[in-house]
C-alpha cells in the first residue's frame, strides 16, 4: 500500500515538474518571438517595412516612447497572443517554404494584399493594439489640432454613450507606420463604406 502511494506521489510530482518545464518553455518561446529583433530577422521585414517605420513618429518622437513591431502587431492578452502566433506560422511558411515574398520585388508585388490583411485584422479587433497606447477616453481634444479633434470627437461620444465606435483607428490611420502600398486607393475604400451605410 505504501509503495503504491509513493509511486503515485512520484508520478504526480514528475507530472508537475514536466508541466512547469513545458509551460516555462512555451512562454519563453513566445517571448523570444515577441520582440523587434526577431521581427526584423527576416530580410523582407528589415529591408522593407522596418526602414519605413524608422522614419515615423512611432519610432522617434519628442517623448521618447517607441512602439515596436510587437506593440502594434501582437496582442497583449495571452489567448489573443497565442492565436496571433499561430496565424504568424503562415507567414513563416511563406517566408521559408514558398519564397513568396523573399525579394523586395516579390514583397512589393504582394504588399497591397498583405496590408489589406493586416488592416482587416486590426479592424476586426477594433484596433485593439492601437488602444494599448491610444485611447479615446484618455484623449484631450483641446490639445489636438482642430482637424484631429473634429474627427475624434464623434467617436468619443459614441463610446461615452456605450456604443461601439462607427470607425476604429485603422480606418483613418492607414500608412501611419508604413508607406501605403502602391495601388492603394482611399477613394475606392470610401466608396465601399458609402455603399454599406
Amino acid at each position: 500500500m505504501f509503495g503504491l502511494q509513493r509511486r503515485t506521489l512520484t508520478v504526480l510530482l514528475a507530472g508537475m515538474v514536466l508541466g512547469i518545464m513545458f509551460w516555462g518553455g512555451f512562454n519563453w518561446s513566445m517571448e523570444m518571438t515577441n520582440n523587434e529583433t526577431f521581427c526584423i530577422s527576416c530580410h523582407e521585414m528589415e529591408e522593407n517595412v522596418y526602414q519605413e517605420y524608422k522614419e515615423t513618429i512611432h519610432y522617434s518622437n519628442r517623448t521618447g516612447v517607441r512602439a515596436t513591431c510587437p506593440d502594434c502587431h501582437v496582442p497583449k492578452e495571452w489567448i489573443h497572443k497565442v492565436v496571433r502566433k499561430i496565424k504568424a506560422s503562415n507567414e513563416l511558411y511563406h517566408h521559408f517554404i514558398t519564397g513568396a515574398i523573399d525579394t523586395p520585388e516579390k514583397f512589393e508585388a504582394k504588399r497591397l494584399e498583405l496590408a489589406k490583411n493586416v488592416w482587416e485584422a486590426m479592424e476586426s479587433t477594433n484596433s485593439r493594439e492601437c488602444r494599448n497606447c491610444h485611447d479615446f477616453t484618455s484623449m484631450d481634444l483641446d490639445k489636438q489640432e482642430s482637424r484631429s479633434a473634429e474627427r475624434h470627437d464623434p467617436h468619443i461620444w459614441e463610446i461615452e454613450d456605450g456604443k461601439k465606435p462607427s470607425k476604429t483607428c485603422i480606418n483613418c490611420h492607414k500608412g501611419i507606420a508604413h508607406s501605403l502600398p502602391e495601388g492603394y486607393d482611399p477613394a475606392e475604400e470610401a466608396g465601399a463604406e458609402g455603399n454599406t451605410e
